[in-house]
Formats: C-alpha cells, structure tokens, sequence
C-alpha cells in the first residue's frame, strides 16, 4: 500500500477535533471538513475549534479545510467519518464525488437510523465501497484524554489487515498505542451498543446505586454484549479485548463520557428531552438503544439483553427509571 496516501476528517467535533490532532502528529497535510465556513476562519485566524476541545492547538498549515464535502471526498484516498449517526446522511445527500474506490473509516460510533445499517453497511451498500476497504476505529479512546496527551489505545479494524496496518501507523504517537483487528462488523457493534450500557450506568449512578451494584452491572453488561454480538454476527472473538471490553469500562465510568452525563441525567429525574436539550453534545447511546432494540426484536431467538432493554423502556417508553431499575436488580447478577 502507497505511504503517500491522502486523509480527509469529516466532523468538527470532539472527536473529529481529536482524530485531526492525531493524525497531524504524523501526516504533513490532513484535509478537514468542517460544515460551517465561520468555523473555518475562527480555525484558521484562532489556530483552535471554537466549540469542542478547544485546549488543542491547532497547526493551520498542516490543515486542508473545506466546508464542501465534495472537495474533500475528490481530494483524499482515506474518508474518515467522524460526524454523528443521526446527521451523517444528510451530509452524505450532498455528495456526488464516486467515493466506490476510497478507504472509508466509520469513527461514528452508532447506526445509521435511514438505513438501519452499521455505518460500514451503509457505505458497502449504498456507496458501493468493498467491504474490504471497509475500516472501524474504535477505542478505548475519549477524545478529552487525546487533548491532554494521556496515553490512549485505539483499534484500527478491517478485514485487510495491510489497510489496518497503515492506518494505525498514521495515528501512532507518544501518547497513542494502536492495535489492529479483523472483526469489522463485531467491532463496530461493541462501539455502539457499549454507549447504551454507559447510559445505564448513568441511569444508575442518578438514581443513587452505589459501586457494588455498578460493577455488577459492568459484568452483566460484559456478557450482555457478548451475546448480543455474537447472534448478528457469529465470529470467533474474544470480548475481553480492548475494543470490547475495554471501550465498554472507559465509556461507562469515565466522567467525559457523555452518555454516562445523559444517563446519570435521566436517573437524576429529567426527562429525555430536557437531558438532551441541557448537553452541548449528542450522546450516541440515545439513538444506539432504539436501532440495537429492534435488532435484537427481529431476530428469530433473541438474544437475552435485559439492561438494553431497560434502558430502551426508560428512554423510549418513558417507564419509571427507579422501577425500571428495581426489576432490572432481579435480572442480572
């Protein structure tokens, strides 16, 4: 595989924002799209995001910023998407470059709700990208840690382990350890369904469950995702990995995750709505919970994951959160 070849980031995020950083540690120039062109000049006159992780110098000059995702999608031979599931579509309607023969990478963590598919899925079948030119980049990895330079791990999978391979390489740094893995489809559902359990754990943390029942939970979540992974995807893997279990403890108990804040929210007593009206950011787990429910639904033997439904009944049915939880107590161990 060609060293020479081109990166754009998709998202102004955090995690974009995050992304960005990484790869300028290696890469002399990284194309950037940003929606808004006042984002773009505050970048390019203030040398940092003006809204998320804003500590994180900004080197203008390694940056190809763009606010047509078009230039962007001509311009790179690796797409790496970074914009929320909910809005990734509508992005996507505006682009007419034939993206077919691109590297795409999934950094969005959740379902496309269009399609219903895993964000891979979606640009195998609507884009026409080959599976193998498919990649998921997964953690343990929160974007406020990378800001800071604490040591970080991220998995780079995909189905060619020489594309892995060279894109692990370009976010290697001093404070990032890269780890490669085949288990596109299984990966990219831990990345999702891991933020439903944080949620939970917020939920849980809200309502006054103290640290004993919180590791009780992160143990049934544990086998919960096994499980669930396993009936859509069946593929030898070890759930003890980074990528699994290791994503699925940063996410639940870190104080940057923001679906442990929605939860922990929605615990405390606020309504969805007002939980999602009062974060500055979307937490994923909210549109995760309902795309992971009816997956599960619609399998012929559904696979046994009462903390997804749990939270599915809190946040969609709006059940009671303390009832719901007390019936939850009974169902895991």
């Amino acid at each position: 595989m060609s060293s020479d070849l081109k990166y754009a980031v998709f998202g102004s995020g955090s995690w974009a924002t995050a992304i960005v950083k990484m790869l300028c540690e290696n890469l002399d120039e990284v194309g950037w799209f940003v929606r808004s062109q006042q984002t773009i000049n505050y970048i390019l006159s203030e040398e940092h995001n003006p809204s998320y992780l804003s500590s994180v110098e900004l080197h203008t000059n390694q940056l190809k910023l763009a606010c047509d995702i078009n230039e962007l999608a001509n311009y790179a031979d690796i797409l790496i998407f970074a914009i929320p599931s909910a809005f990734i579509e509508n992005e996507l309607t505006k682009l007419n470059v034939d993206i077919s023969s691109k590297i795409v990478v999934s950094a969005v963590k959740g379902i496309i709700p269009e399609s219903g598919h895993l964000v891979g899925e979606h640009f195998e079948k609507k884009y026409s990208v080959r599976s193998g030119n498919i990649v998921v980049l997964a953690g343990p990895c929160h974007a406020e840690e990378v800001a800071l330079e604490r040591l970080s791990y991220i998995t780079v999978a995909c189905a060619n382990l020489e594309t892995a391979n060279e894109i692990a390489g370009q976010f290697s740094s001093n404070y990032i350890k890269t780890n490669t893995n085949d288990d596109v489809i299984g990966a990219e559902y831990a990345a999702m369904i891991k933020n439903i359990y944080a949620i939970a754990a917020g939920i849980a943390h809200g309502l006054g469950y103290g640290d004993n029942f919180q590791s009780v939970l992160m143990s049934s979540a544990t086998r919960e995702m096994k499980r669930f992974i396993k009936k859509v995807h069946k593929k030898k893997r070890n759930i003890n990995e980074t990528v699994y279990l290791g994503d699925l403890l940063v996410t639940c108990y870190s104080l940057f995750s923001r679906n442990r804040m929605f939860g922990n929210m929605v615990g405390k007593g606020y309504t969805v709505k007002s939980a999602q009206m009062e974060m500055s950011m979307v937490a994923e787990g909210y549109y995760a919970t309902k795309s992971a429910y009816q997956i599960n639904q619609n399998q012929e033997a559904p696979a046994k994951t009462p903390i997804i439904d749990t939270v599915y009944e809190i946040i969609y049915s709006h059940k009671n959160a303390k009832r719901a939880f007390e019936k939850l107590t009974d169902k895991i161990s």
